[in-house]
């Protein structure tokens, strides 16, 4: 099979001050890649630098942007797809994510030093949590020359049933199996962030918070990636489809679902590296468009409170 790639999770924010501090300040990740300087509302895109309070006023529901954090170019690193949604203020959590595990000493040093609060659950592993609730497990050790994020880990109900999907049909290799914790670590490459399954009682519940898991393969794939889950039987979100950015690549995607729910994103993986080019200026956009953001003044100027999802 020809390589595949883990690229991004995709987490809802309902506050993107709090949530870019957590990101950038404590984790250290930066804001660099292609969507860090793009707003995506109402199916059209504009550059972040043309919001302004009057793009938003009537009403902000509806409206939402999105931003692109990680340790480097997300072509050799699994990065945080952040999506901010203007009139949520907060998403209910299932069981379905379970955490993201990282390694890096200046991690543990900086939420230390910014009075973030951490827990050691193991030797030398602390958990903390981003804003909305969302669990990551910081390693205090440092990989030289190596991407940070080690694993994302989702609960699954049946381990037997979720590993014959993700190893038989969507390739994957495992890497770590224990029967009696029930858990199980998987992979497309040694190099790359992993995904662990671990088996829970009980159903896997998605609620409002629900992420999406997003891998890349060559182009050439993804119509017999879409045949193979037909002929299985196994559901499919979003048919593949071919996505169009006005000036940069049009990027091809197909939109799975493991048996326990879990949105799966496939992109094809040439028009995408094209697509996710590093951007220098995105942290700075980025602040300037939380700096023009005005939404939380025009809920409070119009006696409206952001909505839960």
């Amino acid at each position: 099979m020809a390589a595949r790639r883990a690229l991004h999770f995709v987490f809802k924010v309902g506050n993107r001050f709090q949530t870019a501090r957590f990101y950038r300040d404590v984790l250290g990740m930066k804001t660099e890649s292609r969507s860090a300087t793009r707003l995506e509302c109402s199916g059209a895109i504009s550059d972040y630098t043309r919001i302004t309070e009057d793009s938003f006023s009537t009403p902000y529901d509806g409206k939402w942007s999105k931003t692109m954090v990680g340790f480097g170019p997300e072509d050799d690193h699994f990065v945080a797809e952040l999506t901010y949604n203007y009139g949520i203020g907060d998403y209910k959590l299932g069981n379905d994510f379970m955490g993201i595990t990282l390694a890096s000493s200046q991690a543990v040093s900086n939420a230390r030093k910014l009075e973030w609060p951490l827990t050691e659950v193991a030797e030398g592993v602390f958990e903390t949590e981003a804003p909305g609730g969302y669990k990551f497990y910081l390693q205090n050790r440092s990989l030289p020359q190596s991407d940070p994020v080690l694993k994302v880990t989702l609960a699954v109900s049946d381990l037997h049933k979720s590993l014959n999907y993700w190893c038989d049909l969507l390739g994957m290799k495992i890497y770590e199996k224990d029967e009696e914790k029930q858990r199980a670590l998987l992979g497309y490459a040694d190099n790359q962030c992993k995904l662990e399954l671990q088996g829970i009682k009980g159903a896997v519940e998605h609620a409002a918070a629900f992420g999406r898991i997003a891998f890349s393969c060559p182009q050439k794939e993804l119509p017999d990636l879409e045949d193979l889950m037909k002929r299985e039987n196994q559901k499919i979100l979003t048919p593949l489809v071919s996505l169009d950015t006005p000036g940069k690549a049009t990027v091809q995607v197909v939109i799975l679902a493991d048996p326990d729910g879990h949105e799966i994103c496939f992109v094809g993986d040439e028009a995408f590296r094209e697509l996710s080019k590093v951007d220098p200026e995105g942290s700075k956009l980025l602040d300037d468009a939380m700096a023009a953001d005005k939404s939380d003044e025009w809920f409070a100027k119009h006696n409206k409170p952001k909505a839960s999802g």
